[in-house]
């Protein structure tokens, strides 16, 4: 069966031929009532040149999700070579490793398609039309090439209704009695994949968790803990950590995982990180490590400018929290703000806190999640190493 066809304008047409992934419908000539979002369909230029093929999306301001070049059928084959392409790269990188992240969406040329790989466990996100369209033979696809136990269908994220779709999670095959337990390096985590954030752990940290404990010494603050991955790495050399988290369930979560690693110099603190921060300076205290690790401050464009005060306001009193010589490890997760915009927001804070602050690293996310050139959006984690003076 022919796909069906989509057209778009001239300036759509240099957008596709410089590889950016998305065209925007204000770049797509009207399509016929018949589509409905989620189809494959021919893209073409103003001429009725062939440019390539496309996920479809009504709903959303992405109207057209780049899949390919070449007139080829996308069936189960197609899907099922990006997969093991997808995977064969992290176990390339990554050979010792049965916990990654498989699938990072238009970065493994699958949009709307996250996978999280735990050991025997998969975790996965179908985030628009196509794929949630398509989730049985994803499926059946990564139980073929994984022989996994369980997938459990993390699709709870709000970007869903962009695409007119309601957040769904659940399990999509198999079952899981209880936590599932992974490494990053020296340390154990237990995480509940049904019910933690995101699908279930941070992976794209999993390389700064435990670059943390390289720098860690004295006395140790970690903010935003979730259930402790920077917290327990900081606890291998430091003296004392102190873990605050707003949810009392991943607080619990943070004993129990300290209590497992056998680290009796953790403590877990449920606060509010912004309140946190300002109640202990005022108390005099001081620390020698802290680690800034807070959720996405800004959804979109119109919150960017709160995200910055917001990102300022912690950074710059963890930098009058440390003595001098501290470790300041501080990150973002708000693609919408750079790392241009954060290095300068960092900079501000520094003048403001009276300190001077050297940049020991610049870091990202691991191996795991590549970065799609032409998609600044995949390259969206930020990871400071500084030495405040």
């Amino acid at each position: 069966m022919t796909n069906p066809t989509v057209r778009i304008s001239r300036k759509g047409v240099d957008r596709w031929k410089a590889g950016h992934p998305w065209i925007y419908a204000a770049d797509v000539e009207p399509v016929p009532p018949t589509l409905v979002g989620g189809e494959v369909v021919r893209v073409e230029d103003h001429r009725g040149w062939f440019l390539g093929l496309a996920f479809y999306s009504r709903e959303s301001k992405i109207t057209l999700r780049w899949l390919s070049w070449e007139d080829v059928a996308v069936d189960a084959d197609f899907f099922k070579r990006r997969i093991e392409a997808a995977d064969a790269l992290r176990r390339r990188a990554l050979p010792d490793e049965q916990t990654y992240r498989v699938v990072h969406g238009e970065a493994d040329l699958l949009p709307g398609l996250v996978v999280d790989r735990f050991g025997d466990y998969l975790s996965v996100q179908f985030l628009h039309k196509a794929t949630e369209q398509r989730k049985e033979l994803f499926a059946d696809l990564l139980e073929q090439h994984f022989k996994c136990k369980a997938i459990v269908n993390r699709s709870d994220a709000n970007v869903r209704r962009l695409e007119g779709l309601e957040p769904e999670k659940g399990m999509l095959r198999g079952s899981i009695d209880g936590q599932v337990t992974y490494r990053e390096g020296h340390i154990t985590l237990d995480v509940d994949l049904l019910t933690g954030q995101k699908t279930g752990a941070f992976l794209d940290q999993r390389d700064n968790h435990v670059m943390s404990a390289e720098w860690a010494f004295g006395e140790a603050l970690d903010c935003f803990s979730y259930v402790g991955g920077f917290a327990l790495q900081l606890a291998l050399k430091a003296k004392n950590v102190t873990a605050v988290e707003i949810s009392d369930v991943a607080c619990a979560q943070i004993t129990a995982n300290a209590r497992r690693n056998q680290l009796g110099n953790v403590n877990v603190v449920s606060a509010n990180a912004f309140d946190f921060l300002r109640d202990t300076l005022d108390e005099g205290k001081k620390f020698d490590t802290i680690v800034l690790d807070p959720p996405s401050f800004a959804k979109n464009k119109g919150a960017i400018e709160a995200a910055v005060r917001g990102y300022k306001e912690i950074n710059l009193r963890a930098m009058q929290l440390l003595n001098p010589g501290g470790i300041l490890i501080t990150a973002s997760c708000t693609h919408h703000v750079g790392e241009e915009r954060f290095e300068e927001m960092l900079d501000s804070a520094a003048a403001d806190a009276r300190r001077r602050v050297q940049i020991l690293e610049k870091r990202g996310a691991g191996k795991d999640h590549p970065v799609l050139l032409s998609l600044r959006e995949t390259r969206y984690l930020k990871c400071f190493v500084l030495r405040v003076l």
